[in-house]
Formats: C-alpha cells, sequence, structure tokens
C-alpha cells in the first residue's frame, strides 16, 4: 500500500538514491549524504516535537510503497525562512523617469536585492520518478505539505511562497545565472543552488548590493525573468488553483517566480478538517461517492493514504487503519485532493 509519510532515519539509504536520481535542473535536491542526514534529523525531531512556535525546521515527506519500503517522491516544508541567514530574492522594480529639456520619458525596470528575516514558510524540494507521474502520486505528495500545516497551524507563517525553477536552455544552461548571478558568484548554477540550502552566507558576501537594470540586459535573458520552466508548469497551475498568486519576486539564481499565498487562504487548509473513523473493515468497501481525500493522521508523525470516501463517511480497512496507527473513534485529518 502507499503512503505519503514523514521521513524516519531508516530511510537514509532510500532517500539518498532517490533525491541523485533527480535531475541536476532540480538543484535543491543536490545534496551530499551527510546534508541529507541532516536534514532527516532535522524533519524528525520537527514532526516529534510538541511545541507550537514556529521554528526553523524542514519538514520531509516521503511516498513509500509501505510493502517494500521503496520511496519513489519527497517534498518538503520549510517552516520559516529567514532568521539567522535572511531569505534573499529578487523584487522586479519599476519606475518613471523623465526628461523635460529632451522631452522625453523612459520606464526603468531594475532587479533590487530583497532580504527578509521574519520571513514565511516555503514549499518545495518536490520530486516524483517519472514513471510514477500522471497518476496522481504527485498531486497526493504535494497536497499533503498542507495537511501537515492545517494539522499543525502554529508551526507555520501566516504567509506560504513557493520559488519556482525557471527557464533553462535545451543544454541545461540558465540564461539568468550566466547572464547576472553568475557573474559574481564563481561556480556553477548547480553548486550555488543546492549550497543556498544549507548556508545562505555567499549569498551576502559576493552578490552586489545595487540593482540590475534590465536595459543592460539582452533581451532574451530579460524574457527569462519571471518565467518558469517547461516540466514546472503542471506544478504552478495546481498552486494556482489552490489560491497562490504571482509575485513581483523572483530567485536570484534562475528568476523564477515566486508564488504567494496567506496560509489560511490555501484551498487544501481552508478544506482539511477533521473526522473520526466510523468503521473498520477486511476489504474495502465499495464507494459510492468520487471524493478523493488525503487520510492522514499523526501517528509516528505523518502518515497518510489517498482514499475515495462516500458521503464523507471514514471506513477504513484494517490495514490502512494499522497504518494510520487509529481504530473506531480515532479521528484523522480528510484533505481533499480534487477542487
Amino acid at each position: 500500500m502507499w503512503t505519503v509519510r514523514a521521513v524516519r532515519l531508516d530511510d537514509l539509504d532510500k532517500l539518498e538514491t532517490l533525491i541523485h536520481s533527480a535531475t541536476r535542473g532540480l538543484t535543491t535536491l543536490q545534496l551530499s549524504r551527510e546534508q541529507i542526514l541532516d536534514r532527516i534529523e532535522q524533519s524528525v525531531f520537527a514532526f516529534s516535537r510538541h511545541g507550537r512556535s514556529t521554528k526553523d525546521e524542514p519538514y520531509v515527506l516521503v511516498l513509500a510503497d509501505d510493502e517494500s519500503d521503496e520511496l519513489v517522491g519527497t517534498s518538503t516544508i520549510y517552516a520559516k525562512t529567514g532568521g539567522f541567514q535572511p531569505f534573499y530574492s529578487y523584487r522586479l522594480v519599476t519606475k518613471e523617469h523623465h526628461s523635460n529639456s529632451l522631452g522625453v520619458s523612459h520606464r526603468r525596470q531594475s532587479l533590487v536585492m530583497n532580504r527578509e528575516h521574519d520571513g514565511p514558510t516555503e514549499i518545495g524540494s518536490l520530486f516524483l520518478r517519472g514513471t510514477y507521474r500522471g497518476q496522481g502520486q504527485g498531486r497526493w505528495l504535494s497536497l499533503s505539505r498542507f495537511a501537515v500545516i492545517a494539522a499543525r497551524r502554529t508551526r507555520f507563517a501566516d504567509r506560504v511562497i513557493a520559488e519556482m525553477r525557471g527557464t533553462a536552455d535545451a543544454d541545461g544552461r540558465v540564461p539568468f545565472w550566466d547572464a547576472v548571478s553568475g557573474r559574481f558568484i564563481p561556480v556553477d548554477f548547480a553548486t550555488a543552488d543546492a549550497m543556498s540550502t544549507v548556508s545562505k552566507e555567499f549569498i551576502e558576501a559576493l552578490m552586489p548590493e545595487h540593482p540590475i537594470y534590465l536595459d543592460l540586459l539582452p533581451q532574451s535573458v530579460r524574457d527569462s525573468i519571471g518565467k518558469v520552466h517547461e516540466e514546472t508548469k503542471p506544478a504552478v497551475a495546481m498552486l494556482l488553483a489552490q489560491g497562490f498568486t504571482m509575485t513581483d519576486e523572483v530567485d536570484i539564481f534562475d528568476a523564477g517566480p515566486v508564488l504567494n499565498c496567506t496560509t489560511d487562504a490555501i484551498d487544501a487548509v481552508q478544506r482539511s478538517h477533521l473526522h473520526s473513523v466510523l468503521r473498520i473493515v477486511n476489504s474495502e468497501p465499495e464507494a459510492q461517492g468520487q471524493q478523493r481525500m488525503i487520510v492522514s493522521s499523526d501517528h509516528c508523525g505523518f502518515t497518510s493514504i489517498l482514499k475515495t470516501l462516500a458521503d464523507d463517511k471514514l471506513i477504513l480497512t484494517f490495514a490502512e487503519a494499522a497504518l494510520l496507527g487509529v481504530d473506531i473513534g480515532s479521528n484523522c485529518r480528510l484533505t481533499p485532493v480534487d477542487q
């Protein structure tokens, strides 16, 4: 049976294998074994602690086959950006300039470095093996993050952002990096982007303080600002349907857009609710309804299954109840998959 659950310490080998199968374009997953272990340990602590306050910690989810323990997908919630190391982005600023003597006006756009110390929650690091895409697994893996947020609302900020992957050439080169950021940070794009998930010290040390004027950039680079990679378009569409909107911010490395939504306005968070288990049966009952739900519990941090419920009646099989760690009368969280 498939589950989306909190990562465990004994997932290290399998998670390392999974994320190293990701394309180099997914640079937030290009981590060393030591960095992966550190992220797992932080996540295990985050899911196990009882405090209600928001802290700078990752919540790592994995899509797993409960029988074989194979991992085929992962996603992460970063509870709070900023803090000791600020959250960096470029803000697109437009100003009107006018010369009386020449009688001309000019609209000038620039990218201004934005630093946010008391930043929002961020969702990211979503990856699903290609053979499992297009079957609803990716949507389950993505929306499960909102089930986690709804269940632990005080642990997360009042705003959630998502930095979307920017455009890249057919050979994997990133136009914005080559023309702008890579001129100041003398390493390759993948190295810088991956390191930024561990330490952002080099951004403050190496990136320029002054605005970047778009008039000085090639048109092809200007056209890439705020645009997403072709493979990222479905993820953007899903987040927009959840209530996210485009902002005037872009990623400082690939100029991909930053999406934003008030946490309590996210559709899946709003519609997520607790429901008690009505019955536990030997075999799956025939579902009369068409409402697909993520059914989750906080047993072992977070465990969820995907079910089609009939009239919002929560009937589980014994196998499902065992996975979720629940019994008749126990509360589970239901998060709609479809809108």
